[in-house]
């Protein structure tokens, strides 16, 4: 039984509750998606909808609140964020991950109220961050600069995806605005301010890199939404190249790191090697007439950003309760694991586009990514619930 001061302490940090409900709706979600995508459940929603609506805002942004509204404050030098605001949000995006189940099998209305609820608490997540960096005490507030335009990104994002529901051609824009301009870009504005010192690497910081990065996500966003193949091409080769150039010019040496930083270094070099697999399979598919099947979009979405936030959620969840930010042999082949299901899920693209008819490396990829997701919450919930004396 849970006495009353263990369920507080559930509730006394931020990273706490969101990360617990992060991990669960991560489970869920891709169940749902699986028995939909495989024709064995019908929802009231679009498959493409539901699996990108779901992964993007209840899934991977309740793991960012979580990370942000535990650290935002330490980068600006503030005041931690007061306990109700931040309970108040999470139960809003409790109730918003039920509805939005609840409205995926019942009603269009329910899911869309609750998408509206999501959108309300995720005002009130920006908000949140901007009055912390308008009071921010840090005399250089230039990566929460960008960390603050991501979040507005995201908001945007949220605002389309409703509106899509409604005018469905807004749907495209809505999904790549809030991937790239909110999801990747706002785990790369983090990971680009504190993997450098993590690694204790000593390269001069380069001011421009994050706004030719910030820039570059623009147009991808906009090429994607718009399906100018070409243009895609020149920015993916740009992005891979330029990137891979920063994290060399780092010089983080990941085989000599300890496990809870190499996940660190091995998430950013899957940047680079997912934008150069955009390029390849978008010159692939016009000579070839086929589909990559999000390829690309897969590999940036496991490869880099499930592991730089399954590294980071590690590394807080351990340090926070007082615990050294040590991986063990476990939490390794954790770390590991997130890599066998970038693979599969790359076989499974490369599987529809060279048919291959390997169908069942769709159940291999989201088997996988529910294990990971089971065994990490297995792992560390106990730690985020009832803390390091469990």
């Amino acid at each position: 039984m849970i006495t009353a001061n263990k369920k507080n302490y559930f509730l006394s940090q931020p990273h706490q509750p969101y990360f617990t409900l992060g991990v669960v709706n991560a489970v869920i979600m891709m169940l749902l998606f699986a028995l939909s995508y495989k024709g064995i459940m019908s929802l009231e929603i679009d498959t493409l909808t539901f699996h990108s609506y779901s992964l993007i805002y209840l899934v991977f942004t309740n793991f960012f609140t979580g990370f942000l509204f535990t650290t935002f404050p330490r980068f600006n030098q503030t005041q931690v964020i007061a306990k109700k605001r931040y309970i108040n949000i999470f139960y809003a995006n409790i109730l918003a991950s039920i509805l939005f189940i609840l409205g995926a099998f019942v009603s269009e209305i329910i899911l869309i109220f609750a998408m509206f609820i999501t959108l309300v608490s995720h005002y009130f997540i920006v908000r949140t961050l901007q009055n912390i960096y308008t009071i921010a005490q840090t005399a250089d507030k230039s990566d929460s600069f960008w960390i603050l335009n991501a979040v507005y990104f995201g908001l945007f994002g949220n605002v389309l995806f409703l509106l899509s529901q409604f005018f469905p051609l807004l749907l495209n824009a809505a999904i790549n605005i809030s991937f790239y301009l909110y999801l990747i870009f706002l785990a790369f504005s983090v990971a680009q301010r504190m993997i450098p010192f993590f690694s204790h690497s000593f390269a001069q910081k380069n001011s421009n890199f994050i706004k030719v990065v910030f820039l570059s996500f623009i147009l991808e966003s906009l090429f994607s939404s718009l399906h100018f193949t070409l243009g895609k091409i020149v920015v993916d080769l740009f992005l891979a190249g330029s990137i891979l150039k920063e994290l060399l010019r780092w010089d983080l040496h990941p085989l000599q790191s300890p496990p809870i930083l190499w996940v660190l270094h091995l998430a950013l070099f899957w940047l680079p090697t997912a934008f150069t697999f955009a390029a390849i399979s978008e010159i692939a598919e016009i000579f070839l007439d086929t589909s990559f099947y999000y390829l690309d979009v897969h590999l940036l979405a496991i490869g880099f950003l499930s592991t730089v936030l399954i590294g980071f959620g590690t590394r807080v969840i351990l340090g926070h309760a007082g615990l050294s930010p040590h991986a063990d042999k476990f939490a390794t082949k954790i770390f590991l694991t997130i890599q066998a299901v970038v693979l599969l899920r790359a076989l499974y693209s490369i599987n529809i586009a060279l048919g291959w008819e390997l169908n069942f490396l769709f159940d291999l990829s989201f088997t996988a990514w529910l294990v990971l997701f089971v065994i990490w919450g297995v792992r560390y919930g106990k730690i985020l619930i009832l803390g390091s004396k469990a």
